[in-house]
């Protein structure tokens, strides 16, 4: 399966920019439309024992299983219609969480019901965010007024 972004179709890793650390996704069931927005990196680190006669570990980089990937998210796992598009390629570490948690926010995730986002950095939870919004709602609709109509 491949992954789309704009109107290419990614299916290898030398069709990402040159320095690209990893990219924001949305995957979407093409039966229900329910979504998943997360974020997968492009290469691993990996540390191996330093060569004889060295103290220095050796880091090398890895290219991730990206292509097959489909989300940490158990049951989107299970899905087999699916539509898996890059909605933005970051450049570090710090990019990548910074997108992936503005795209969360941008798009609604947490108030979204087809979305299956619970959470966002393990901060914002979607029940008690839900529970937030009906209390706004319920203070909100109490507060406004009706205009009288006066001849």
């Amino acid at each position: 399966m491949s992954w789309k972004h704009g109107k290419r179709v990614i299916t290898d890793f030398k069709d990402f920019p040159e320095g690209a650390y990893g990219f924001v996704y949305m995957i979407t069931n093409l039966d229900t439309y329910e979504f998943y927005i997360g974020r997968k990196q492009l290469l691993s680190k990996v540390t191996r024992l330093p060569l004889k006669g060295q103290k220095k570990k050796r880091v090398e980089f890895k290219e991730s299983k990206w292509l097959d990937y489909q989300s940490s998210n158990k049951e989107v796992q299970q899905w087999s219609n699916v539509e898996k598009v890059i909605l933005t390629v970051a450049f570090t570490k710090i990019g990548l969480t910074y997108f992936e948690t503005k795209a969360l926010f941008c798009l609604g995730a947490l108030e979204d019901d087809k979305s299956l986002n619970g959470n966002i950095n393990g901060k914002y939870f979607k029940d008690k965010i839900t529970e937030e919004k009906r209390l706004f709602m319920e203070q909100t609709i109490s507060s406004v007024s009706s205009p009288v109509l006066e001849d």
